[in-house]
């Protein structure tokens, strides 16, 4: 786990590969470097969490609000990734970027992201309380997430159960400011699993034998500043599977009850017959 997490962190720094344009449309160019997984493709978590430093890199001084990501096609490990970030607007207090990544073999994501500098002003908010922190015990594995999380459900259990999974999560001490690059890898991990909760014998172990699936759209937004290395926890439910696509929503909150983050996604879950 702490190689993966150094190694995410490596992924995190994206280099520069130059200016591409000029004026307010200009785009800036970034390679960044793949996961060492065993695995062909590459986990959209990471292709997240790049849009993110790719966005921060670009207009420093403004946080992302809102990242709205489109998977075009599959990302191949044994290559880099290829970013353009086109300025389609920057004002003093708010910016829009188009970000596209591609490989060799073509365009495989792109992403909508909003930035904002940070503003004063009321503040309300009326969500359940993530309740109590769960204890040591419940301490749980997920292959992908290289730091700590609890959890009392089970997404590998093939019984019927609600559309409903949370789980909370801990990073080692890093700086803040990769606190929504960090989340953004997070929640791309587990809203296919909750949405196959309510069929009886399949879980999401399946993928490639009971089903095939894949994400197609992942937004993310960010509501206020906070920290992963904090406690914070992260609620999905999956109010909709049909027509072979899954539809998931989820908040992210700290353990005093700030809501800081909110995401939703779209996949293909196709089950085989």
């Amino acid at each position: 786990m702490a190689d993966l997490w150094s190694n995410l962190l490596d992924c995190l720094e994206l280099s520069p590969s130059g200016d591409l344009g000029t004026g307010e449309s200009t785009t800036a160019g970034f390679e960044g470097r793949n996961l060492d997984l065993e695995y062909h493709r590459l986990f959209g978590g990471q292709l997240l969490a790049q849009f993110v430093e790719a966005a921060r890199s670009v207009c420093p001084d403004k946080s992302v609000k809102s990242m709205h990501s489109v998977f075009s096609k599959e990302g191949r490990a044994d290559g880099p990734v290829h970013y353009e970030v086109a300025r389609q607007h920057e004002g003093r207090s708010f910016a829009s970027l188009l970000i596209t990544a591609r490989q060799p073999h073509g365009v495989i994501a792109s992403a909508a992201v909003s930035m904002h500098v940070p503003e004063g002003g009321p503040e309300l908010q009326d969500i359940a309380g993530p309740g109590e922190l769960l204890t040591e015990a419940d301490r749980t594995d997920f292959s992908l997430i290289p730091w700590e999380i609890r959890t009392t459900g089970d997404l590998n259990s093939t019984a019927a159960s609600p559309p409903q999974f949370e789980f909370w999560m801990r990073t080692p001490q890093v700086d803040a400011e990769l606190a929504p690059a960090l989340t953004a890898y997070a929640t791309d991990l587990n809203v296919i699993g909750t949405a196959l909760l309510p069929l009886e014998g399949y879980s999401q172990t399946g993928n490639g034998t009971a089903f095939n699936s894949a994400v197609t759209t992942h937004t993310v937004w960010y509501h206020q500043p906070f920290r992963t290395d904090d406690w914070l926890l992260v609620r999905q439910h999956s109010p909709l599977l049909t027509g072979s696509r899954s539809f998931g929503r989820g908040d992210v909150l700290t353990e005093d009850n700030r809501l800081v983050a909110s995401f939703a996604q779209e996949a293909l879950v196709r089950i085989r017959p």
